[in-house]
């Protein structure tokens, strides 16, 4: 499927992030090419620790890279100065998977929502103020009379709410939802699946939205890229990766999903050994070791994402 080069809102080239520990350097991001298009939405998946929400906050520059680029409306923000990255950062921001670890217990909903404004100086009277945090609540479906609570008096579902006005509240373009709907009850997930879709439609953001459940990912993401220890395994459109998923781990992530019905005659796939150390790891596929297609002439060499049509890329050397 062929891109306009101008509707690219955010790219990555050669992005790594790599921690240096006491037993080495741990490759928690590596080596990813990522292209968001705008107004559309990236889900990008895979088990704990394979390197999502480091990823996430690479592309806002909330952590330094250890190499690569990471484009913004076609500038490099990894290259911008403090002061000019401070004037874009009203543009991108984040919604974070804890809905009440990110807020600040002491503070009210109003304040909460209001911090951002004040920040960056966005309104020079109050009233001005008032009326933005209350278009805000109404926005996000967050009745006004909570104006005074604070995140303690108030379930999960409606400081999450609070999350996602306070990412709006300076207009961004681009949003990462950091896997938003985990720490939730599976009926006020949906509610506010609904609500970042329906924002998303009516203001043209772009998401880059981060979880481990793909039926949550196929719900919402146009677009899937799937995970594995710090490396981009899979990346297709969500409808050709859940009708022909070509990567071992990402037929065995889809095999997982749980479907509500007994008479499904699906075979499940049990992914076999542990995950492999991401300190210092080996050249060639970082799955081998789980795979049972192993073959140590084709996987031990060095894997990069290669296109086998229809925009579905895959870093496989037995998918040739």
């Amino acid at each position: 499927m062929e891109t306009d080069r101008n509707d690219i809102l955010v790219k990555t080239v050669g992005l790594k992030k790599y921690f240096k520990v006491s037993e080495g350097i741990l490759h928690a991001v590596d080596d990813v090419n990522l292209e968001i298009r705008r107004g559309h939405n990236l889900g990008v998946v895979g088990e704990s620790g394979c390197g999502k929400s480091t990823l996430g906050r690479l592309l806002l520059r909330l952590i330094p890279a250890t190499e690569g680029e990471v484009y913004f409306e076609g500038q490099d923000i990894l290259k911008l100065s403090n002061a000019k990255m401070s004037a874009l950062r009203p543009n991108m921001q984040m919604i974070f998977q804890d809905p009440y670890s990110s807020l600040n217990p002491r503070m009210s909903v109003f304040d909460l929502i209001a911090e951002p404004l004040q920040m960056n100086k966005v309104y020079k009277q109050y009233d001005a103020m008032a009326d933005r945090i209350y278009e805000l609540m109404d926005m996000v479906g967050l009745a006004r009379y909570y104006a005074d609570s604070f995140p303690h008096e108030l379930d999960g579902g409606r400081r999450q709410r609070i999350g996602v006005a306070r990412a709006l509240a300076l207009n961004p373009k681009f949003v990462v939802c950091d896997e938003p709907v985990s720490a939730l009850d599976v009926s006020i997930q949906a509610q506010i699946l609904n609500l970042l879709m329906d924002l998303q439609d009516e203001l043209g953001l772009t998401y880059m939205f981060i979880t481990h459940d793909l039926s949550v990912v196929k719900h919402i993401s146009e677009e899937i890229a799937v995970m594995y220890l710090g490396q981009c395994v899979e990346l297709a459109s969500s409808r050709e990766l859940f009708k022909n998923p070509l990567h071992p781990y990402t037929k065995a992530l889809l095999a997982a999903v749980p479907v509500p019905r007994l008479d499904t005659g699906r075979e499940f796939s049990v992914i076999r050994g542990e995950v492999s150390n991401p300190i210092d790891p080996k050249p060639g596929c970082r799955f081998a070791a789980r795979c049972d297609h192993y073959d140590p002439q084709r996987c031990d060499l060095p894997q990069s994402l290669r296109d086998k049509g229809n925009g579905h890329m895959v870093a496989c050397a037995l998918c040739e």
